[in-house]
């Protein structure tokens, strides 16, 4: 049976001088959940691993819960599948505005109530910027940069720690990671860009 891929995506880790983990300590507390083929993106806390049919909230908790216990750092965790991904990806209305997908930000929502406490931002002029709201994910174009964009801060107070975030060009990364086939070799834990 093939396990199906998952994606764990860690708020605030090696932001500044605050949570910094290596990466390779995130693998391998990851693979040793029992958790396959676990592979890290970058080095802000980007990890995706394949599991048998596995509850998402339970496997978050769980990630939680062996950081602060084997690592000594406390972090919201947001896993999700792989097809939940796609369907994010899908899902945004504001990718033919986005010229720089660097500056085109995903916030992934807790639940669904989250939309709806969204939905007066979308109504607002945010001038040559957006934001739009899917089933999981809230989206920000963000043209004068992330730190300069009221769109963005003002989604980020409203969600506060509930949410993490991460830039399209990550998520579509992440995405490619999760098609592509296992390696074949032992060292299946290899890290791009950290």
């Amino acid at each position: 049976m093939t396990s199906k891929r998952y994606i764990a995506l860690l708020r605030g880790i090696n932001v500044g001088r605050a949570k910094r983990v290596a990466m390779a300590d995130l693998r391998t507390l990851v693979a040793d959940l029992g958790h396959k083929d676990v592979r890290s993106l970058l080095n802000s806390g980007n990890i995706v691993f394949g599991a048998d049919d596995i509850d998402p909230l339970l496997a978050a908790s769980a990630i939680e819960e062996a950081m602060v216990l084997k690592l000594g750092v406390a972090a919201r965790v947001m896993v999700l599948a792989a097809e939940d991904l796609a369907a994010v990806l899908a899902e945004n209305t504001l990718l033919p505005l986005a010229a720089d997908h660097a500056r085109l930000l995903v916030f992934l929502l807790p639940d669904a109530s989250a939309r709806a406490a969204i939905a007066p931002l979308c109504e607002r002029d945010w001038g040559d910027g957006a934001l739009a709201v899917g089933q999981r994910a809230a989206y920000v174009w963000c043209p004068d940069g992330v730190l300069d964009s009221p769109a963005a801060a003002a989604l980020g107070k409203l969600l506060n720690d509930t949410t993490t975030s991460r830039n399209w060009n990550t998520l579509c990364k992440l995405y490619a990671l999760c098609t592509e086939a296992a390696p074949m070799s032992p060292k299946s834990s290899t890290s791009r860009g950290a």
